[in-house]
């Protein structure tokens, strides 16, 4: 029989949007309040290649038996008996609440194997609540964004584990890559030549261009080809600083030109090279790198610049000196106007997209945490030394890391940066965020080996 999977969890955390989505077409009723599915459903599917059977279940509740929400749960419960594993997903963005706590012993004392899924973890408001998972008892969490799609290439790798089975190879005549358009958005202050990098790119005039700055006010969705690569790129309106945009328009400009950073796997960070490293400048990257997406900086009419040499020397170490965080950024001259540095700058959006999807082996990761710790042990905190004790990626898109260790809270801000540094270094992270979570608690992994 077809391996079945049962999608649970408490209302509202996303069951039929992710039912869906793994179905490949609209089955489940989906809203904004909770408890729209009370019977379960069943859809064939694929995740990465492999056949399963979904079960959609209602929203587990605690009710009293004569309700309508006790009976919701016995099919939730009898999905579960059914089931081959169980997919218990939580709200990232709310983070786990005592239902989901509840919920939680109820799916392990039914002996099923379970993946643990951090539902809307689109952009970084989830990241708290992906971290927050580890206390459920569940294993490592997958973080995913059932809505956009993104975190599935994981929940494939995962599912493939459960089943006993390798990870789905690529069709070689069509890699996973070049299925899924990679999103890329163009951002940065007004009248920096956005559009015009944008009709650059397309080779014709798509978007409206000219002197003026706010031009553009909607953020404009383009599905392009770049070298057989499908590639949706985003056209943004200019971020001004937050007390300078008054009007409505503006207002709702600025929404969707976050909107669109939020949804980007990439973003191009395009400055002005007559007036580089402005304020806002350096404020719209830092907010593309706390969103956790992959970052390029195209310095732009590159054609107005008299000493290039120079000047680009001056910029890569401006931009080492003012954005530490995204260490090794990419910094790519480019001339909009007359369509120069077009494939460097592509070339770079590539590497950069390559190194956000990055995984490091757990192995490879806890030798290196160990050789680490024996250059620079942590500090001891009222004569007590910080026990690092193991490390793991559950995420990519950005890089994240968990350090399980002996006391979370005296580990110094000093040590974080030490480690994330240490981390660019060793596996070759340039121009991506990485996270770093820390959790208390011994090994998860331990008595498994």
């Amino acid at each position: 029989m077809t391996f079945a999977i049962a999608i649970v969890g408490r209302p509202n955390v996303g069951k039929s949007t992710l039912f869906n989505r793994l179905a490949g077409r609209r089955l489940a009723l989906v809203a904004k309040e909770p408890g729209l599915t009370r019977d379960r459903r069943e859809a064939e599917a694929e995740i990465g290649g492999h056949a399963v059977r979904l079960i959609d279940t209602a929203g587990l509740e605690e009710a009293g038996r004569a309700t309508i929400e006790a009976r919701m749960r016995a099919q939730t419960e009898a999905a579960i008996a059914e089931a081959d594993a169980v997919l218990f997903l939580i709200d990232a963005r709310t983070g786990v609440v005592a239902a989901d706590e509840v919920f939680a012993e109820l799916v392990r004392t039914s002996s099923k194997p379970v993946i643990l899924i951090a539902n809307k973890c689109e952009g970084g408001a989830g990241e708290a609540g992906l971290y927050d998972a580890y206390r459920l008892g569940l294993g490592d969490p997958v973080a995913l964004s059932a809505e956009h799609g993104e975190g599935l290439g994981e929940l494939a790798e995962a599912v493939a584990a459960l089943k006993g089975e390798g990870a789905p190879a690529a069709p070689p005549e069509e890699p996973e890559a070049l299925e899924r358009p990679l999103r890329v958005a163009i951002i940065g202050r007004p009248n920096t030549g956005k559009s015009t990098m944008v009709n650059a790119l397309l080779g014709e005039e798509r978007v409206i261009t000219g002197p003026e700055a706010g031009i553009t006010r909607d953020a404009i969705a383009i599905e392009w080809r770049w070298r057989d690569r499908a590639i949706l790129l985003h056209d943004t309106a200019g971020l001004r600083r937050k007390a300078r945009v008054r009007e409505a328009p503006e207002r709702l400009s600025v929404g969707d030109a976050l909107n669109a950073i939020r949804f980007a796997e990439v973003v191009i960070v395009t400055i002005d090279a007559e007036r580089p490293f402005d304020k806002q400048d350096l404020q719209i990257a830092d907010l593309a790198a706390s969103e956790g997406r992959a970052i390029v900086i195209a310095v732009n009419k590159w054609d107005l610049v008299a000493d290039k040499r120079a000047k680009r020397r001056e910029m890569v170490e401006e931009v080492e000196r003012l954005l530490p965080q995204i260490k090794g950024v990419p910094v790519v001259p480019v001339s909009a106007l007359r369509r120069q540095g077009l494939e460097p700058l592509m070339a770079a959006v590539f590497e950069v997209y390559r190194l956000w999807n990055a995984r490091i082996p757990t192995r490879a990761l806890n030798d290196w945490l160990g050789e680490a710790v024996a250059r620079h042990p942590p500090p001891a905190v009222a004569g007590r030394r910080v026990k690092l004790r193991y490390m793991t990626q559950p995420n990519a898109r950005p890089p994240t890391f968990v350090l399980f260790c002996s006391r979370p809270q005296a580990l110094g801000e000093a040590y974080r940066r030490y480690l994330l540094n240490g981390l660019r270094e060793a596996f070759g992270f340039k121009a991506v965020p990485l996270r770093l979570a820390t959790r208390k608690g011994e090994n998860p992994y331990a008595k498994k080996r």
